[in-house]
């Protein structure tokens, strides 16, 4: 699929009955996107004694595409990481499928990516084998039956990664790593894909391979979203971006048309060269 055709395709998804897109992602009341998948309200964190979110508020909705951005330290990681329960919320509410996270139990529905590391963690283990674990939450006492060996085939093809599959983790890429993670999240099967930073260090050709996997998990109807530092090639299926400064949220809308850290709305920089010594040049969206 062109980029073309993806924002075409993004546009059918986008429009209601009556064609018209509000700028949220959401089609009206009646489309395709519907009800919040994640909810967060006013919620505050903290890594150790430091405040890393303030009081944000981030609503995902049914078929929605969202790109958590930011620079480096913003809160981009841990917001993520609180809605799957990893750090502890210091006040607010989170909601998945609109339920309450601590009384959230489905988690086969919630696929997630973390930034990219070993894939294994260090244990020997095969493609198939680290893939396989994300069917666990799928299977009945971690027996696997003939649907869940599918599922796992179809993960594999899904990033290109079939042909690797008896293969050890360690022979892999950077980029290869990348994607049996992503593998392993789409094993289950789920119907929210939460990914940390997916294209962060990878080369171009498994960027596009990574780009067309969630392509094809958007036009099932997933739920996604993504931490990013840049659009890049995934631009084409973002319905609406939350940029994240100093752990609050500074824009809540439209992507920003161009990419990079200096693009992002209220981000504030300094150029070295400038001699007037100036404060602060506020640029993008919001100023």
């Amino acid at each position: 699929m062109s980029g073309r055709d993806a924002r075409e395709h993004k546009d059918r998804r986008s429009h209601g009955r009556d064609g018209h897109r509000d700028g949220h992602g959401q089609d009206g009341r009646d489309g395709i996107m519907g009800e919040p998948v994640i909810a967060v309200h006013e919620v505050t964190a903290e890594l150790g004694a430091r405040p890393v979110l303030r009081g944000i508020d981030l609503t995902v909705r049914r078929g929605e595409v969202v790109a958590l951005l930011g620079a480096n330290g913003s809160g981009k990681s841990t917001a993520v990481r609180t809605v799957i329960g990893q750090v502890p919320v210091s006040s607010g509410r989170i909601e998945l499928f609109g339920t309450p996270l601590r009384r959230f139990r489905s988690w086969s529905r919630v696929g997630y990516v973390p930034q990219r590391t070993t894939a294994a963690g260090g244990v020997p283990a095969t493609v198939a084998e680290v893939v396989s674990s994300g069917r666990l939450s799928r299977t009945r006492f971690g027996l696997f039956r003939r649907a869940d060996r599918l599922a796992v085939h179809r993960a594999l093809e899904l990033v290109g990664m079939a042909d690797r599959a008896k293969d050890s983790v360690d022979a892999l890429s950077g980029g290869q790593h990348q994607r049996v993670l992503i593998a392993r999240a789409l094993a289950a099967e789920p119907e929210l894909l939460i990914m940390d930073e997916p294209m962060a260090g990878v080369d171009l050709a498994s960027q596009e391979i990574l780009a067309r996997t969630l392509r094809e998990q958007v036009a099932t109807g997933a739920t996604v979203l993504l931490v990013l530092h840049e659009l890049g090639p995934l631009e084409p299926l973002i319905d609406r971006a939350v940029v994240l400064r100093d752990g609050c949220v500074v824009h809540d809308g439209p992507p920003p048309q161009a990419v990079g850290q200096h693009a992002l709305p209220g981000h504030d920089h300094v150029h070295p060269h400038d001699s007037s010594g100036a404060g602060p040049i506020r640029t993008g969206l919001l100023s």
